[in-house]
C-alpha cells in the first residue's frame, strides 16, 4: 500500500464526511436550536468550506457560539500554548477556550446553548490532544444537559490497527484522557460512541453521531480522495499522522530527533552521537514486518539537534498492513543501547520528561521495564496485552466494515 501520492493533487473524494451528510440532511437535527460548534481548521466539507462559514450560513440553523481546542478555532496557535476567548473576525461568533485556563466548556459557556457540534479531524493516536476535548465537552454537554453531535470524520491510520496498552489511573492526563489504547482504531464518532457506553464519561450524554457515507475501516487516508488539512504545524500531511505513533512517545524526552524541525517530522530518529550506517543496519537485521530504516544525515532548522550536523535512520513503511507503528520507537531505543551503550536512554535523557513520556505511555511500567534491559521483549506483553480484549469490544460501536 502506498503513501506516496501528492496529496497537493485533487483526486476524485469517495466519502461523504459527516458535514456532507448534514448537508444533504438540510440540517433538520439543528432545527430550532442554538448551536455551539467545536472546530478548527480541518473541519470543512469536500470543497473546502469551512463547518463554521456552512452552519453560520444556513438559514434554518442558529449558530451562537464556537469552541477552540488546542491550535485554536482558526489554527493560530502553537502546540502547547494557550488559546484565549477572543471574537472570531469573520462571524462575530464569541469564541470559548478548550485550552486555557479550562479544558471542558464551562456552564457559563453553556448558557443559551442547546446543542454542541463536534467537527474536527482526528489522527487516531491516543494522545493527540483533539479527542480529549471531545470527550470532556462530551460530559460537559450531558452535566448540563445539552445535546451533543459528532460530524463523523476518517481515522487516517485507517480503522484495523489497533496498538499500546490502555491507559492506569494514575496516569490520566490531557494527552491519555481515557482508558483506550495509544492506537485505538476508531472514528471520532465511533469512539464518542464507545466513550458513552463503556462508562468512560463521568454522566451519559445525549449523543447523535452523522456516519460518513462510503469510508471503510481498511481505507487510508489518500483512499478517501479527502484534502488533507494540517490537524497541526507537524501534521502537515497524512502521512505524518501515520507516523506520530511511530516516533512520538520517545519524542516527548527531547533526547533525539525525530524530524520535528525538519522536513519529514515523526519520520526519524538522528542525533549528533549516531552512525548512521549502523543503525540503519543494526535495525534492518530484527527484519520487522512491513519496515524498512534507510541512513539519513540532516540538519535540523529548529528543535532538537538545531543547527546541527545529525545522523540517524529515516522509517520507511512498505507494507502498511503489517508495520506494528508504535513499537519502532522501542526497538529504536534497544538498538542505540546495543551500538552505544553510554547513550541509553533512560541513562541519559532529562528525568524531568519522564512524567509526560509516562503520561503519553499510559503507565510507568513501559518505562521502568524498558530501562532494566533496554530490551522490546520486556515490554512487549504489556504492551499488547489490551489490544485483542479492546478489539472485542470496540466492535460493538463499530459505524462501518
Amino acid at each position: 500500500m502506498c503513501f506516496l501520492s501528492l496529496t497537493a493533487i485533487a483526486q476524485k473524494v469517495k466519502i461523504k464526511t459527516g458535514i456532507e451528510v448534514l448537508k444533504e440532511q438540510k440540517f433538520k437535527i439543528l432545527e430550532g436550536k442554538r448551536v455551539g460548534l467545536i472546530t478548527n481548521p480541518t473541519g470543512v466539507d469536500n470543497r473546502m468550506k469551512s463547518t463554521i462559514d456552512i452552519l453560520h450560513e444556513a438559514a434554518n440553523v442558529r449558530l451562537v457560539a464556537l469552541f477552540a481546542p488546542e491550535h485554536g478555532v482558526r489554527g493560530d496557535a502553537h502546540a502547547g500554548d494557550p488559546v484565549d476567548n477572543v471574537t472570531d473576525p469573520k462571524t462575530g461568533l464569541p469564541v470559548y477556550s478548550l485550552h486555557g485556563k479550562t479544558r471542558f466548556p464551562t456552564p457559563d459557556m453553556l448558557k443559551g446553548i442547546d446543542v454542541l457540534v463536534y467537527d474536527i479531524q482526528d489522527i487516531g493516536c491516543r494522545s493527540f490532544t483533539y479527542i480529549s476535548t471531545m470527550g470532556l465537552a462530551m460530559q460537559s454537554a450531558a452535566e448540563n444537559n445539552i445535546e451533543f453531535i459528532v460530524l463523523d470524520r476518517p481515522n487516517p491510520l485507517g480503522g484495523l490497527k489497533v496498538e499500546g496498552g490502555l491507559v492506569e489511573d494514575n496516569f490520566i492526563s490531557f494527552v491519555s484522557q481515557f482508558k483506550i489504547p495509544y492506537v485505538y482504531g476508531l472514528t471520532c464518532g465511533e469512539l464518542a460512541l464507545l466513550l458513552n457506553g463503556r462508562n468512560m464519561l463521568s454522566k451519559q450524554c445525549n449523543l447523535q453521531v452523522v456516519r460518513m457515507k462510503g469510508w471503510k475501516r481498511k481505507m487510508t487516508y489518500e483512499q478517501t480522495g479527502l484534502q488533507w488539512i494540517p490537524s497541526s504545524p507537524h501534521i502537515p500531511h497524512p502521512i505524518s499522522a501515520v507516523f506520530y505513533p511511530v516516533s512520538g512517545i520517545l519524542g516527548e524526552l527531547g533526547y533525539m530527533s525525530i524530524g520535528v524541525g525538519y522536513t519529514i517530522p515523526f519520520q526519524i530518529f538522528a542525533s549528533e552521537w549516531i552512525k548512521a550506517e549502523e543503525l540503519a543496519n543494526n535495525l534492518n537485521r530484527l527484519q520487522l514486518p512491513g519496515l524498512h530504516f534507510r541512513p539519513i544525515y540532516l540538519k535540523p532548522f529548529y528543535s532538537v539537534g538545531q543547527g546541527k550536523q545529525l545522523e540517524g535512520v529515516q522509517v520507511h513503511i512498505m507494507e502498511y498492513e503489517k508495520a506494528r507503528l508504535s513499537e519502532i520507537q522501542f526497538y529504536v531505543m534497544q538498538e542505540i543501547a546495543k551500538l552505544y551503550p553510554d547513550k541509553a536512554i533512560f541513562e541519559n535523557a532529562n528525568d524531568k520528561r519522564y512524567r509526560m513520556f509516562d503520561q503519553v505511555s499510559g503507565s510507568d511500567y513501559v518505562r521502568l521495564t524498558f530501562a532494566k534491559n533496554n530490551k522490546f521483549d520486556d515490554i512487549k506483553n504489556f504492551w499488547y496485552k489490551e489490544t485483542e480484549p479492546f478489539k472485542k469490544i470496540s466492535k460493538k460501536y463499530y459505524l462501518y466494515k
